[in-house]
């Protein structure tokens, strides 16, 4: 049995139902093959249930505070099931609100494991895709255009598997029914970096393991240096610059023992469990690239910059490619590749355009490059920084910590890179993004005028101070 459509996308994360659809306005038809859920890792395993959590955390850790605001709350206590139950809830209707947005969209949803197949009677060529539903009926799929959007898993340490017990990864430790009393998180990348500060604010006793020489080893080291300095003040230990000896893990009923080589010494750590957060691993195993002549490079599928792979009817999106995973990033993929497909003209993609968003607490949100990067790059530039310890919004919130950077070309004047770390920075870094996409000078985005008292007014005063011009600093 077989089924012709306009467009087809293996995979319903964020990237596959954002190209299907777009692909869908476009007045295509459409189909998305889907495994398990739609919405993917973003909305069930990642950014959604995370977030949830981090949300809860820093609730928690404010009630904690809150003598400072006046307010005296007595006898606070956390109810990890309820939080569970939160976020589980968010994620639901999140859920149902994606399966009327197929619905609406006409865009028909097969539930299987998808399977690209060659040339064969069904298309002369590669890009059919076969479908094994649960019931073991088998559908064939035939697209004008095909879109892989099948995501990734969390990356293992070979000898630091996990177990769901006491050596975890991010999605297992989602499932946790409750907290323990300490965790060492491997990793210092912005998914440790989010378990860390959670964990902490809830109470638990952190350590983190860094093999680079510091946090967010992609990030503004000034940032890097910020982030590490507030999570020492919160009573997280790191340790950075250090290995993890996998041949000699330890596991037992309830804790695991991990010895670390740091600077030639070698020193065990012990907690309740450990969460890998290594990175993440393309889920391209099974789907068939075999019997097509996409190309596969250090684990991820290669694109060019319209997310056209070597068979230029086969596009990919989101993490399957590598580069930023980002679920935004991932979506902007997936309307690329369905406007490309749809013979629309489209602007090459472009990564240093893509905001970064870190959801600690602080956050820390950046575009563009780290000052090092700009200064490789031959760039003669100017920055200017900031702290939100002199901002009035920042004093009203009681959140003073971090600062905002803003980097630029000294000669074409152009803004290069915006990097900032402190309470909801995630929120105004879009403002940062549109000024790089218009190409805007530091002097334009200052004249643009902020609302007072915000937290965006530090943006506005940043761009300003790199010309000497800042009023309020």
């Amino acid at each position: 049995m077989s089924q012709v459509f306009d467009t087809i996308v293996l995979g319903g994360g964020i990237g596959g139902y954002s190209a299907a659809i777009r692909a869908s306005q476009l007045g295509k038809t459409v189909a998305i093959v889907e495994q398990d859920k739609l919405g993917g890792t973003c909305l069930h395993r990642g950014c959604i249930p995370s977030k949830a959590l981090l949300r809860s955390a820093e609730v928690y850790a404010l009630m904690k505070e809150s003598d400072r605001f006046g307010i005296q709350a007595e006898a606070v206590r956390l109810d990890y099931a309820k939080i569970s139950d939160r976020k589980n809830s968010i994620v639901d209707q999140l859920y149902q609100g994606l399966q009327f947005l197929m619905k609406k969209n006409k865009i028909t949803v097969f539930n299987g494991k998808g399977r690209i197949i060659g040339p064969s009677i069904f298309s002369p060529r590669s890009g059919t895709v076969s479908v094994e539903q649960e019931d073991g009926e088998i559908l064939n799929l035939v697209p004008d255009k095909l879109i892989i959007a099948t995501g990734s898993r969390p990356r293992t340490l070979p000898g630091l598997e996990t177990d769901g017990v006491t050596v975890l990864n991010s999605d297992e430790a989602l499932q946790l029914e409750a907290l323990p009393a300490s965790a060492i998180i491997i990793g210092g990348g912005v998914i440790g970096v989010e378990w860390a500060s959670m964990l902490s604010d809830f109470g638990v006793e952190v350590t983190i393991v860094e093999y680079a020489p510091r946090l967010l080893p992609s990030e503004d080291e000034d940032v890097s240096r910020e982030l590490e300095k507030l999570l020492k003040k919160r009573g997280v230990t790191i340790y950075t610059g250090a290995k993890v000896q996998t041949e000699s893990v330890v596991r037992g009923a309830k804790q695991v023992t991990i010895s670390i080589e740091q600077r030639e010494t070698t020193q065990e750590l012990t907690a309740q469990l450990a969460l890998v957060c290594v990175g993440r691993q393309a889920n391209i195993e099974g789907i068939g690239l075999q019997n097509t002549d996409v190309k596969v490079e250090n684990g991820f599928i290669k694109v060019n910059e319209h997310m056209q792979t070597a068979e230029l009817h086969i596009y990919a999106v989101g993490d399957c490619i590598g580069g930023l995973q980002l679920a935004h990033a991932a979506a902007h993929e997936g309307i690329a590749a369905a406007e490309h497909g749809a013979g629309l003209p489209t602007h090459a993609y472009a990564p240093h355009q893509v905001p970064r968003c870190v959801y600690s607490r602080p956050e820390i949100a950046s575009i563009g490059y780290t000052e090092r990067e700009a200064r490789e790059q031959g760039r003669q530039v100017k920055t200017a920084k900031l702290y939100f310890q002199g901002l009035g919004k920042a004093r009203v919130l009681g959140e003073t910590d971090g600062f905002v950077k803003v980097v630029a070309d000294e000669e074409s004047g152009d803004i290069v890179g915006v990097h900032m770390i402190g309470a909801h920075v995630t929120d105004y870094i879009a403002e940062a993004a549109l000024a790089q996409l218009l190409n805007a000078t530091p002097w334009e985005v200052g004249q643009t005028i902020h609302p007072h008292p915000t937290l965006s007014e530090i943006l506005g005063e940043a761009m300003l101070a790199v010309d000497g011009k800042s009023i309020s600093f």
